[in-house]
């Protein structure tokens, strides 16, 4: 999807989750792995990318992310199940 935005969900070590928005999401993971992202991932180390949903536009990603902030753990794992990350890179 060209011009896309994506909404990814982190593992955080202690088992949490992270929830954000990124054009390129491996490009914001390895800032979170840097400790340039979120404040919440300086304190808290990413270990995975659990899931990935694409949008259309920047406004649709929010809307979701709020809506996925809204979840229950247990409703943040669901969603992970079905929206799965698969990497991009090969090699």
């Amino acid at each position: 999807m060209a011009n896309a935005w994506y909404l990814y969900v982190l593992e955080c070590e202690g088992g949490s989750l992270y929830t954000g928005i990124a054009v390129d999401v491996e490009k914001r993971f390895a800032l979170h792995l840097a400790g340039k992202g979120a404040r919440y991932t300086r304190s808290r180390k990413p270990l995975r990318i659990m899931a990935v949903q694409a949008f259309p536009d920047r406004s649709a990603a929010l809307r979701a992310e709020y809506a996925i902030k809204q979840l229950t753990p247990a409703g943040k794992l669901a969603f992970c199940a079905s929206h799965p990350y698969i990497c991009s890179r090969t090699g």
